[in-house]
């Protein structure tokens, strides 16, 4: 009984902490260094062994359910608001976005190796976000055509500035349209769907209307202790879509490819 406890600590600690530089951020910048470092650490927490066993112990207790989607809700604001502070920060050249893709352009290539982009492919981004450096990665190291959208508004032209000054802007375009008025959506090859798009059933249920039996979708979601810091797919799909899992334990969130069935 003591570990639920500590457990539920961890999780009321780590909420308050981030919320709280959250707010500190918006008075002093210098504090998106101390919010980027408890981040880190929550997506340490999150794949602990520890904590998972802590988790599966006491996942179903009001409490802990309560608390970790009080997390969730809590870390999705800060990632957003520290995503616009980096794009701002790359527009005032003030982070230099080529490290960016040193350190991270191997990750995404790797996660999309078998998804199956090429130079030929035409990827739509849903839930790109103000830095959207998956996007940015896929044109920039595979050289293929990518549209994102988004709900912020903000957050597209932040993105869009990124893309200018990374001379992608040919590549890359921006769009806040509603789902089912994006022309690309009918070219797209592949799509990409953010682990922070929260209502993800009804944009696969949306898709499945439109998209050709050779698109493929890569969603991007986080169950179980990873629901801290993703939106999770707690609904199991229908027999309508082909299921390729590739859950890895030790990353911040898991994929699956899906394809229409035939």
């Amino acid at each position: 009984m003591k570990n639920k406890y500590e457990l539920l600590l961890s999780l009321k600690l780590l909420e308050y902490e981030i919320k709280q530089l959250t707010i500190y951020s918006k008075e002093c910048n210098e504090c998106f260094d101390l919010l980027k470092n408890k981040l880190d650490y929550l997506c340490k927490f999150m794949t602990n062994d520890e904590n998972l066993k802590q988790w599966n112990l006491w996942e179903n207790h009001r409490d802990v359910r309560q608390h970790c989607e009080r997390l969730r809700e809590t870390s999705v604001k800060a990632l957003c608001d520290m995503e616009k502070y980096q794009s701002l920060c790359t527009s005032n050249h003030k982070l230099d976005i080529s490290e960016y893709f040193t350190s991270l352009s191997e990750s995404v290539k790797s996660e999309l190796e078998d998804f199956g982009i090429d130079r030929k492919s035409k990827v739509l981004f849903i839930g790109s976000g103000a830095f959207p450096i998956s996007a940015l990665t896929i044109a920039n190291e595979i050289r293929a055509e990518v549209m994102c959208l988004d709900i912020d508004r903000e957050a597209l032209n932040l993105g869009e500035q990124v893309a200018n000054i990374s001379g992608l802007q040919s590549m890359v375009k921006f769009s806040n349209e509603k789902l089912r008025d994006v022309a690309f959506l009918k070219e797209a090859t592949h799509i990409i769907v953010a682990s922070l798009v929260k209502n993800k059933t009804e944009v696969l249920d949306e898709l499945k209307g439109v998209i050709g039996l050779k698109t493929k979708i890569l969603l991007r979601y986080g169950d179980g202790l990873k629901s801290v810091f993703n939106y999770p797919l707690d609904k199991k799909l229908s027999a309508e879509w082909v299921q390729t899992l590739n859950c890895q334990s030790k990353n911040i969130y898991d994929t699956i490819i899906l394809e229409k069935a035939i």
